[in-house]
């Protein structure tokens, strides 16, 4: 058997996994990646003659392949919040984005600066890199489907899935800080920096997702020509037409199609909030990317048990630990302070950032742009290790957690006769 016969037969194995296993696995803790995961150390571990991945060679295809997994995963997270856009409403999102994702980032470097030793740009580009949460391995922490009622999204599954949706598209600037130093070294760019890819760069993000999402909502639902009304058409791939059509707008433009993406997802949301069409769109896109994220992590599975984390040292392998046992805990946790979330909700909150598809991509791109004074392989592997670590711990704790909690939350509604149980938690 050759191996384009073997590549089909182990991405049939792939979508098969993503169908059957988010319903085999729905009570248990055990996620879907991390079941994906272990499929493809052994898959990969057997005799069979699979193509072998190299992240240092592949980078190109690397970079791209999960550039389209976190695009349909942000659109699938905005078009999932029932909660309308605000800044009350969203204020334990603020608090994450404000105050524990610029924190992480100079934790991380830190880190990684005193047990590491490398150069100053990269240690930033591994910061900025791990910061961002992510959308697409963290969906047994994050909202179901939309539903119609505004308040059904309770504060730990709103709070993971909207930080997720937007601190992805805001880890750039800091990538872009860290290419800028490695190009030119010095702080003469910083000015430019803060003008062009921080502010210019994320308004813009912002500008063209609400208005293509504006454009879009209206011609979905309002459209005067029957036709051109889509929602009657429930065709649930206009759900990637949105997603690419925003991207791809929004970097012709140079801003962050990311933060456009999300900010789509939420305008077109909002158009109808309680129409049944949010749920086709949202069901589609929920699918395609539960394929997308099966492929992937076979992949990465398959990338540890060929030897893909042998540049990984102790000192490394501490950072990420570091990282997702203390640093993501400690700094969500001083974030939450005075929020919205209970003590119990807030401790969740800090502990479930979970690290993945977001942070190869940025990676691949980065490398792909200047040099940063480390052999790829070791911040590959630094950044590998930390999300199979997170895909672990996060993927055998995340049910049982979540269930104590939906189990306290609905005892502290009984026992305050309806009122809101994020108080109480």
């Amino acid at each position: 058997m050759g191996n384009s016969d073997l590549i089909f037969a182990v991405a049939g194995v792939g979508a098969l996994l993503a169908a059957v296993l988010p319903q085999v696995l729905r009570k248990r803790a055990f996620s879907l990646p991390l079941a994906c995961l272990v499929v493809g150390v052994l898959l990969y571990l057997s005799p069979l003659d699979l193509p072998r991945l190299d992240l240092v060679a592949h980078r190109a295809a690397v970079e791209h392949v999960t550039e389209i997994c976190v695009l349909i995963s942000l659109m699938g997270a905005g078009l999932a919040l029932n909660r309308p856009f605000g800044w009350r409403g969203w204020a334990s999102t603020w608090r994450l984005l404000i105050w524990t994702m610029p924190l992480t980032v100079a934790a991380v470097a830190g880190a990684a600066w005193l047990l590491l030793d490398w150069p100053l740009a990269a240690v930033l580009l591994l910061g900025a890199v791990l910061a961002p949460t992510d959308p697409v391995l963290a969906s047994d922490v994050q909202v179901g489907e939309p539903v119609d009622s505004e308040k059904a999204d309770d504060e730990v599954r709103f709070t993971l899935t909207s930080e997720a949706g937007l601190n992805d598209g805001l880890a750039f600037p800091l990538v872009y800080a860290a290419i800028t130093l490695a190009l030119v070294g010095g702080s003469g760019w910083v000015a430019e920096w803060a003008l062009v890819d921080l502010l210019y760069k994320c308004g813009v993000g912002v500008l063209c997702g609400l208005v293509i999402g504006r454009l879009l909502g209206r011609m979905f639902f309002r459209a005067r020509t029957p036709d051109l009304r889509l929602a009657e058409h429930r065709d649930g791939f206009v759900a990637l037409a949105a997603t690419f059509l925003a991207y791809g707008l929004t970097e012709l433009a140079r801003g962050y199609g990311f933060i456009a993406v999300f900010v789509t997802a939420c305008t077109i949301r909002a158009a109808e909030r309680t129409h049944g069409y949010n749920g086709v769109l949202h069901g589609f896109i929920e699918q395609v990317e539960r394929l997308l994220t099966a492929w992937l992590i076979l992949l990465l599975g398959g990338f540890v048990a060929s030897g893909g984390l042998a540049a990984l040292t102790w000192r490394g392998a501490a950072v990420g630990l570091l990282l997702l046992l203390v640093i993501r805990p400690l700094t969500g946790w001083i974030a939450g302070l005075g929020g919205r979330a209970g003590p119990r909700e807030r401790g969740v909150i800090a502990f479930f950032g979970i690290r993945g598809i977001g942070s190869l991509f940025y990676l691949a791109y980065a490398l792909g742009q200047a040099d940063f004074g480390v052999p790829g392989e070791e911040l590959w592997a630094v950044v590998a290790f930390t999300i199979l670590a997170s895909v672990a711990l996060h993927g055998v704790t995340a049910t049982p957690v979540m269930a104590r909690l939906d189990r306290m939350r609905v005892r502290a509604a009984e026992g305050t006769n309806g009122e809101p149980a994020a108080q109480h938690l």
